[in-house]
C-alpha cells in the first residue's frame, strides 16, 4: 500500500507519540508498506515553527528530512496536477494544508494516514 502521512502523523510517528493510533503503527511496520511525507508538511511544519506553536530540537528544514529519512519514508513532491485538483475539491475541510494534502492523494491515488475526521470526510482511501 502507498501511504501519505499527514503533518501530525508524521510528527507522532518520529516522537513515538502515544497518540498514534495502533492501526497506523501496524502498517508503518509492514515492509510492503511504502510511506510518503508532502512538501506540503515541510511547509507546514517550517509556518507552525515560525509562529511559535511548534517546538522542535532544531529548525525543520533540517528536522523534517533527518526524520524521514531515518524512519524511511519517502518525499512527495507538489506538482501541477495536485494543484489544478484545488478548485474542484469540496470545502469541507477550511485548513490549506490538509487541503492540498488531499489533493496529492486524490492525484496520486494514495491512502492518507490520518486521525482529522475532516480529511477522513474526504472521498480517498485513509487509515485507521
Amino acid at each position: 500500500m502507498r501511504i501519505l502521512i499527514d503533518t501530525h502523523v508524521f510528527l507522532w510517528i518520529v516522537t513515538n507519540d502515544l497518540r498514534l493510533p495502533q492501526s497506523i503503527r501496524a502498517a508503518f511496520l509492514q515492509p510492503s508498506n511504502t510511506f510518503y511525507l508532502s512538501v506540503v508538511s515541510l511547509w507546514e511544519v517550517a509556518t507552525k515553527y515560525q509562529l511559535g506553536k511548534l517546538p522542535l530540537p532544531m529548525s525543520p528544514e533540517l528536522y523534517v528530512p533527518e526524520m524521514r529519512r531515518r524512519h524511511v519514508i519517502a518525499n512527495l513532491d507538489l506538482d501541477e496536477g495536485s494543484v489544478k485538483r484545488l478548485s474542484s475539491l469540496p470545502m469541507l475541510h477550511k485548513d490549506p494544508f490538509d487541503c492540498m494534502l488531499i489533493c496529492q492523494a486524490l492525484e496520486h491515488n494514495l491512502t492518507m494516514a490520518t486521525v482529522d475526521d475532516k480529511v477522513r470526510a474526504y472521498p480517498i482511501p485513509t487509515l485507521p
